[in-house]
C-alpha cells in the first residue's frame, strides 16, 4: 500500500487571514519532509528505468513524489501524477482495489488543494469541488462495503468527504460526518490517538465556522494539549492545532492571545520547515494581521513586506496569495 494522505485545516477568519494545511501522521510511517524530494525524485527515475512505468513499486514512488509536491504547493505537477497513478492501478489492479482507491482519494485531495490555495474563478473551483466530492464520496461508499464503516481508511475518505462539504459551506454535512469519523477514531484507536486529535480539530473547526465559539475553543485547547504531550511542542501536528486556537482567539477580537500564538507558531515553523515554507509564510500573514489589529502598524507592514517577498519567490507573483498580501502592503502604506 503506498502513500495515503489524511487530513488536518484551518479554518480563516474574517478578512485575509491565511488558512493551514499541514499533512496528519500516517502511522506506522516515515514523515515526509521537504528535503526528501530529490531523494524520492531519484527513487522514482531508479525503478521506472529498471522496472517500467506502470510497475507497482515505480506507482509506490510516483506516489510518493507527488505527495511531496502536494506538501509544497506545486497543485498540478501532483495532479499529474496522481492521475497517471489512478489510470494505472484502474487498468492493472480494477476500480475497487485498495491501492486504486488510495490513488483516487489522493488526487480528490489534489483538487482540493486547488480549490483552496488557487481561489479561481466561481465555476473552475466549484468544478474542482464537484469532481473531488464525487472521488471521494465513491471511495468511501466502497470502502464501506470492503472494508467496513470503522476502518480506518474508510474514516480517512468520511474525513476527507466532511473537508469537502466544509469547504463548500455545507456545515451540518459537515459537522454529521465529523462527528462520526470522531466517534469511531475515539473507540478504535483512543482518545488520545493523533488520527483522534485530528477528527476532534476538525470538528472544532465546523464549531467555528458556525459562530459557535466556545464549543470550538474548547476543542481545540484539548488538541493542542493532547498534541503537546504525546508529539512534542515543535511538531508540525501541535503547531497546527496552536494556529488553529490562535485563529479562534483572533475571531473572537482576542488579540494578544492570539500574538503569543502566533509568534511561537512562525518561529517553530522558520526552525522546522524553513523560512520560505508556504506554513511559514502563512503564519508571518496571520501574525502581520494581528499586529495591525493591535496597532502595531510598522511592524505589521515591514512582516508583511517580508512575507510578500518570500511568496513571490517561492508561489510566484500572481499567486493569490502574494497578490492578498501586496494588497494588505498597499492598504497598510496609504
Amino acid at each position: 500500500m503506498f502513500y495515503r494522505r489524511k487530513v488536518a485545516y484551518f479554518t480563516k477568519p474574517t478578512g485575509k487571514m491565511s488558512a493551514y494545511n499541514f499533512r496528519a501522521p500516517e502511522p506506522g510511517g516515515a514523515e515526509l519532509r521537504t528535503d526528501h524530494r530529490g531523494i524520492l525524485g531519484k527513487a522514482r527515475k531508479v525503478r521506472e528505468k529498471k522496472l517500467g512505468k506502470e510497475d507497482i513499486a515505480t506507482l509506490a514512488s510516483t506516489s510518493l513524489f507527488a505527495s511531496v509536491l502536494l506538501d509544497q504547493g506545486r497543485w498540478k505537477e501532483a495532479e499529474k501524477l496522481f492521475v497517471q497513478v489512478m489510470e494505472t492501478f484502474k487498468t492493472k489492479l480494477g476500480p475497487d482495489h485498495p491501492d486504486t482507491l488510495t490513488s483516487m482519494a489522493n488526487l480528490a485531495l489534489t483538487f482540493w488543494n486547488q480549490a483552496r490555495w488557487e481561489e479561481a474563478k466561481k465555476l473552475f473551483v466549484q468544478g474542482r469541488w464537484s469532481e473531488a466530492e464525487k472521488l471521494e464520496l465513491q471511495v468511501m461508499e466502497i470502502r464501506k462495503t470492503k472494508l467496513g464503516a470503522a476502518h480506518p481508511d474508510t474514516l480517512t475518505s468520511m474525513a476527507n468527504l466532511a473537508l469537502i462539504y466544509w469547504n463548500q459551506g455545507r456545515w451540518s454535512e459537515a459537522e454529521k460526518l465529523q462527528v462520526q469519523a470522531m466517534e469511531t477514531f475515539k473507540t478504535k484507536l483512543g482518545p488520545d490517538h493523533p488520527d483522534t486529535l485530528i477528527s476532534i480539530g476538525n470538528l472544532a473547526l465546523s464549531y467555528w465556522n458556525q459562530g459557535r465559539w466556545l464549543e470550538a475553543e474548547k476543542l481545540q485547547v484539548q488538541v493542542m494539549e493532547a498534541f503537546k504531550t504525546k508529539l512534542g511542542a515543535d511538531h508540525p501536528d501541535t503547531l497546527i492545532s496552536i494556529g488553529s486556537l490562535a485563529l479562534s482567539y483572533w475571531n473572537q477580537g482576542r488579540w494578544s492571545e492570539a500574538e503569543k500564538l502566533q509568534v511561537q507558531v512562525m518561529e517553530t515553523s522558520k526552525t522546522k520547515l524553513g523560512p520560505d515554507h508556504p506554513y511559514t509564510l502563512t503564519s508571518m500573514n496571520n501574525l502581520a494581521f494581528t499586529w495591525g489589529k493591535q496597532g502595531r502598524r510598522a511592524e505589521a507592514l515591514a512582516l508583511m513586506e517580508d512575507c510578500a517577498r518570500a511568496q513571490e519567490r517561492v508561489l510566484g507573483k500572481q499567486h493569490p496569495h502574494t497578490l492578498s498580501s501586496l494588497a494588505s502592503i498597499a492598504k497598510w502604506s496609504s
